[in-house]
């Protein structure tokens, strides 16, 4: 087992991996930018040291400096979390070739799957169903209008090292891909350093399902069932759930196979989630694969009593994983809500200082939580701040207790997405189970804000 894992990371994630490190007795070293310098989770490591300015560029995307850290503090493994640094395989590269263990997939792994265009066809030799669409990249706009005009609109103009609901657009006409095509192909260079664009056949009214899967280095691969992750906003999700209570058993289980099937076609090692698109008809596509944890994976730690960040520094220790899949049962529906720190009529982020906290109490409700009174929410990085996740014994219990938990949750001195969340748990379709992901730009009229991880 390792005795020194750095955390190449920050905020609720940060701390929620100190968490699993702490259990297993292990030695824990934050880093910090100049605007988390008095942030918990430098607070709470076992050693924290500057790695930079308080842009992301200067300190949490500082591959050299993080690295040289690690050297310096003696440390045998990086845990990445999520965001930053988890899906960069040069960082993961780079961790190997400096002798520290890098907890996730592989660089080979991860470059295949952050390329979307790579990954789909790596799926399409698999026998893994994907969403109709282009297989290499678009060369230009009169190939798009090409391609588009066979294919039938409407359709996804997607950037293929896009990720996190970054880098997607829904186009309804020709005249609209004219006029978005090449702004996407610029925005793309600039966000990803990449401006392929590839196409999908755009799949109405779906529901976002995943299979969270966990894979040992000896061959041993295991799902942890599936999440619904409908509820987004501009393709990121804003509240999650497991299991996906309204999927029949057949398409459950088809999920579960195929996303055993993906996994293993890789080789794939640690903790990944395959995400899915399931239409009216219950038909499956891939969506894409993500390398790394996720923000919601304590729902389903909730349901199965498996703890994901362990296992994965248990597998990247060389440890063969502990579990069969008979082993893992469902047990009860766990609801998480993400609270941000943004405008909830805007969406806008909404830095300041708390000056006031005060959370919901109660044997099974959960929180994951970055922040604390007087804290100072910065500008610089992603708004989430915090998760609130309640588990009941199904799901009407586990609607009723989320209820009455975003009620008493209570954050002063900056804005939060609270009352939006308030409004979203006690909507009769999400209480009759009638989830697609345009249920919030339908109901709510959220077409509008920027895209998060």
């Amino acid at each position: 087992m390792f005795q020194k894992i750095l955390i190449a990371n920050r905020g609720e994630i940060a701390l929620r991996i100190i968490k699993a490190c702490q259990k297993l007795k292990i030695n824990t070293i934050g880093i910090y930018s100049k605007a988390d310098e008095k942030a918990l989770h430098t607070q709470s490591a076992d050693e924290a040291y500057y790695v930079g300015g308080s842009r992301v560029a200067e300190s949490y995307l500082n591959m050299d400096r993080i690295i040289q850290v690690a050297k310096d503090t003696g440390a045998d493994a990086i845990h990445p979390g999520y965001g930053l640094l988890s899906e960069n395989a040069d960082f993961a590269e780079a961790c190997h070739a400096a002798g520290i263990t890098f907890i996730g997939p592989s660089p080979e792994v991860i470059k295949a799957m952050g390329d979307k265009i790579e990954a789909r066809k790596v799926m399409v030799e698999s026998g893994v169903p994907v969403v109709p669409g282009t297989k290499k990249p678009l060369k230009n706009l009169e190939e798009a209008v090409e391609t588009a005009n066979k294919m039938g609109y409407p359709i996804m103009l997607k950037a293929s090292a896009g990720g996190g609901g970054m880098g997607i657009e829904v186009i309804q006409d020709e005249n609209e891909l004219n006029q978005k095509f090449m702004n996407n192909q610029k925005r793309s260079k600039s966000l990803f350093s990449n401006d392929e664009m590839y196409l999908e056949k755009f799949i109405k009214n779906p529901r976002h399902i995943e299979v969270q899967i966990l894979a040992d280095n000896y061959g041993n691969t295991v799902h942890l069932w599936e999440r619904d992750c409908s509820i987004q906003r501009h393709h990121q999700k804003v509240l999650e759930e497991a299991p996906a209570e309204f999927l029949s058993d057949v398409t459950r289980e088809q999920l579960a196979r195929t996303a055993i099937k993906a996994a293993k076609s890789l080789a794939y090692t640690n903790a990944g989630t395959i995400e899915f698109l399931v239409n009216d008809n219950e038909e499956i596509f891939f969506l894409e694969m993500n390398t790394r944890l996720q923000v919601e994976h304590p729902i389903t730690e909730e349901i199965t009593g498996i703890d994901i960040v362990e296992e994965q520094i248990r597998i990247a220790s060389g440890q063969k994983l502990r579990y069969s899949q008979e082993d893992i049962q469902s047990d009860g529906h766990a609801i998480e809500v993400r609270i941000y720190a943004e405008d909830p009529v805007t969406f806008f982020p909404s830095p300041g200082t708390i000056t006031n906290i005060s959370l919901p109490e109660g044997e099974k409700i959960r929180h994951e939580l970055a922040v604390c009174k007087d804290a100072v929410v910065t500008p610089f990085y992603d708004p989430l701040i915090g998760k609130l996740i309640v588990k009941g014994a199904d799901r009407q219990e586990a609607i009723l207790m989320v209820k009455h938990a975003v009620e008493d949750y209570v954050i002063d001195g900056i804005k939060t997405n609270i009352p939006t969340l308030k409004e979203i748990v006690s909507h009769p379709k999400f209480n009759r189970g009638e989830l697609t992901t345009n249920f919030l730009r339908e109901e709510f009229n959220t077409s509008s804000g920027s895209n998060r991880r």
